[in-house]
This record gives structure tokens, sequence and C-alpha cells, in this order.
């Protein structure tokens, strides 16, 4: 990927959606947003590795979802922890068995990604001062795309702090702030729509046209979180394994998006090469 040129430019150059490897790839004893998962997004030739930012309770900065602890630690939670305490703990496998894999701080991860794959820094919202001082000082401004809700103190803050980062606001109807984003000198690349629907406004046609005469992308996800929380309209991973990738990672390529967002980075590379076939 050449950050000297813009995301555009590199999106039409790619000929497909860019590939984000959530978390990493992890799996078996490997624990995702750990430095090894994150080696192998990349050496599986991730376009966008996504990441999660936590704070220890004396202002550290490390890569674990806010959150997660009880599943992946089985600690207290990070903001209870002071950095020396974070330092001691390891991460769990699949299997919740203790691993030799240390809770990666924020710093380490941006310098293994730095000049290798964009970045999509989630969890920005939390401290949106603190982690764009933390991305500047390691160098990756090009490289970083941050995302926060619609509410008026985050984009206050991305103004304030980062209006210079690639920014995606969360939507999950049809976009109503590009505007007001705009005006406020935030700068929009696109915007990452959640729906639960096939009929929501934000996975129409005619939005998905909107934002692409605006010169703006569009970010969708295929990763199941929560299979309560619907965000794909069910076009998703595990669709696309069990009856087959057209159904699933197809649809979302057909609707134009400009990013999938993947727990399974080879198997959908390995669909698209045999659809362009």
């Amino acid at each position: 990927m050449d950050f000297n040129k813009s995301i555009f430019e590199n999106r039409k150059e790619l000929n497909r959606p860019f590939l984000v490897a959530h978390r990493g790839v992890c799996g078996a004893n490997v624990p995702c947003n750990s430095i090894l998962a994150y080696q192998i997004a990349l050496n599986q030739g991730a376009d966008v590795v996504e990441i999660d930012v936590s704070k220890s309770k004396d202002g550290k900065f490390y890569v674990f979802h806010p959150g997660m602890e009880p599943q992946f630690l089985k600690s207290n939670y990070l903001w209870e922890l002071n950095s020396e305490e974070i330092d001691k703990l390891r991460l769990l496998n699949q299997d919740g068995v203790p691993t030799s894999y240390c809770v990666s701080t924020l710093e380490e991860v941006l310098l293994l990604l730095k000049d290798k794959a964009y970045i999509n820094v989630d969890k920005f919202w939390g401290d949106v001062e603190g982690i764009s001082q933390a991305i500047r000082k390691a160098g990756v401004e090009k490289q970083v795309i941050v995302k926060t809700g619609v509410d008026e103190k985050s984009l206050d803050n991305v103004a304030k702090y980062a209006p210079d980062f690639m920014f995606m606001p969360l939507v999950r109807q049809k976009d109503e702030v590009t505007d007001s984003l705009l005006k406020k000198g935030i700068n929009q690349i696109g915007t990452e729509i959640l729906f639960d629907k096939e009929s929501d406004p934000c996975i129409s046609d005619e939005y998905i046209k909107e934002m692409h005469d605006k010169g703006l992308l569009i970010w969708a996800n295929s990763i199941i979180y929560n299979e309560k929380d619907v965000i794909n309209a069910y076009h998703s991973d595990d669709i696309s394994l069990a009856k087959g990738g057209d159904i699933g990672w197809g649809w979302l390529i057909d609707k134009g998006v400009d990013f999938i967002q993947t727990d399974w980075l080879l198997m959908i590379k390995n669909y698209i090469d045999n659809r362009n076939k």
C-alpha cells in the first residue's frame, strides 16, 4: 500500500474492497489483539488492521477491547489496573488457557504496523486527545482511520485534536452528518454503516451512490460480534462460510462497499480470487 497516495487512489487501484482484519487474525493458541495476531494479519495480506484501545488506571494505552477482560484475561478491567499490573497479565487462548502472550501496548502495535497497512483505531472515542498524541508520536498519521459515534462531544473532540486524521462516523441510519462534519473541518473519508435489514436506508443503492458521488467511502462489516445485534442484515462471515460467499461477502461487494471487516481474511480473499477468474 502506498501511503503517499490518498486512500481513494489506493481503493481505485485495488479494484476490490479493502479487506479489514478484525483484531488481527487469531484462533487456537493465538489470542486476538496480540502482536502475533497482527503479524499474521500482515502476513496474510490485510489491507487494514483493526485495533482496540484501552487505557490503564495510570494512563498508559494498551491494545485490548475494553470490557472483554473477563473473557480474555480473567482479570479486573484494565482501567482499574496500573500499567505495572497489566504488564504481568497474560492473554488466554480460545480454550481459556493462559498463553505466553502479554497485553500489547499501543506503541508496540503501531510500531509493528507502521508503513505496512492502514490502521483502524477502534474505541478512539475513549480518549481522543491522548490516543491522537500516541498516533502522532508513532508517526502513523497517514495510515490511521479513526471512528466515533455522531454525538456532539465526540465530533467536537475529533475536530479539536484530530482534524487531519481519516475519519469515519458510525451510523445506523442514513447519515445526516456528512455536511456538518465537512463544515467542522473534519477529514471525513466515508461512513461505517451498521444495518439489520436489507431495507435500511444506509445500505440502499441510492445512499451508496450519493456517498460515492461525494467522493466518500462505505465501510461494512461481515463480522458477527453478537448474534442478537445484527450489523449486516445477516450477510456475514458465518453465512458465507456455511452457504457460500455469494450470499454474504459477494452481496456486500455487489452493493459497492469499499471496506469489508472480517474474521476470516484468507477465506474472503480466496472467494474474491475465484469470483474474479
